[in-house]
């Protein structure tokens, strides 16, 4: 298998995520590194369910940060699959909801590489819909193709248990306490990484979220890419 790290999109051939993509090697961005909480994240083997991360950050009345970043939180059992939420406000609900097609394990792997580029794309050629409504995507992680996935129209109830736990929280890593305790000895501890992401549209049918490192230090990425077929 080839290395990561050579071609992270080596599979994909969407014009509109290798524009961001380009966009995103050109700039270095250094304001969106992510090391902070990547690094957090990788102390989830060391945390146990009794060190509710949450409950250390608290949860304020106002946003953490009055600035108008976009709010992405990825989350799941450690013997299950990840979801994707997106809000425009810690406080609102998610504007887009998804169960991505890949194993808490598998995503936990890849995080400990230095960069994380997502990328979902939509077979939708009718441009009916804004881009995030659509329904149906395939998703690639790292340049590799891992399945398809359907954005939720309701949540789960797994999921608005983690949005209740964190609302007007605006970044994070840990654990959560589950909603009950016989889910978390079948699926294991619920980890989440909760950061605000800078928001770039390149048009109708591409936009990509870009991760702010909390304290600006040089690090890890961790990039969403969203684009439509045309």
């Amino acid at each position: 298998m080839p290395p990561v790290h050579s071609s992270p999109y080596f599979q994909m051939d969407n014009q509109a995520i290798l524009s961001l993509l380009r966009h995103t090697a050109s700039e270095k961005r250094s304001k969106s590194s992510s090391g902070g909480l990547l690094k957090m994240f990788k102390l989830f083997p060391m945390l146990t369910s009794g060190c509710k991360m949450v409950a250390l950050l608290g949860k304020p009345r106002k946003p953490l940060l009055k600035d108008h970043a976009t709010t992405g939180t990825i989350f799941g059992y450690r013997k299950g699959r990840v979801s994707l939420a997106i809000q425009e406000d810690p406080h609102c609900a998610p504007m887009f909801v998804i169960e991505l097609p890949m194993h808490s394990s598998l995503f936990h792997k890849e995080m400990a590489s230095d960069i994380v580029r997502i990328a979902l794309e939509s077979e939708t050629k009718t441009h009916k819909k804004k881009l995030l409504e659509e329904f149906v995507w395939a998703v690639y992680c790292n340049g590799r193709k891992v399945g398809y996935c359907i954005r939720r129209k309701q949540m789960s109830d797994d999921e608005l248990h983690v949005m209740q736990l964190l609302r007007g929280v605006s970044m994070g890593a840990g654990v959560l306490p589950c909603p009950n305790n016989e889910k978390e000895s079948a699926d294991g501890e619920l980890t989440y990484i909760r950061a605000r992401f800078e928001r770039v549209v390149g048009s109708k049918d591409s936009e990509a979220l870009y991760m702010i490192n909390p304290d600006g230090a040089a690090g890890p990425e961790l990039s969403i890419f969203f684009a439509r077929a045309r």
